[in-house]
């Protein structure tokens, strides 16, 4: 079975993102959007975060159905870790900016999950 492009396409925005989580953890700023807490557990949190993210991405490029529950499971991980980063005050919830970058980045990880565990599920070998 080749590799869907799409699932590809979703795959590598997911390291992409990832990425970028994790900079943003150590940088505390993501292009001046999201200005997180200076903490270490700010820190800490977005690398995790951001490190699942990626790591659910490449688990998509095989293209097996076991993987593919891994990657789904590191998206859950994501939406609940961005929740709580959100909750505990290490993401910032109080300018409008912010406000949308963060739902819209969530929504984006909810979004992966359904096309990968709805619409593209029988495109993975078992």
């Amino acid at each position: 079975m080749a590799r869907h492009l799409g699932i590809t396409i979703v795959a590598i925005l997911m390291v992409l993102f990832g990425i970028a989580e994790i900079a943003t953890g150590f940088t505390h700023n993501f292009v001046g959007i999201i200005n997180t807490t200076q903490s270490s557990a700010s820190t800490y949190g977005a690398a995790i975060v951001g490190a699942v993210y990626a790591i659910g991405g490449l688990l998509l490029l095989p293209m097996k159905k076991r993987l593919a529950r891994v990657s789904l499971f590191c998206l859950g991980i994501v939406v609940v870790g961005r929740v709580y980063l959100v909750l505990t005050g290490l993401y910032p919830f109080t300018t409008a900016l912010q406000i949308g970058s963060i739902v819209v980045g969530t929504l984006i990880a909810l979004i992966f999950m359904v096309y990968i565990g709805l619409v593209k599920w029988g495109s993975f070998q078992p």
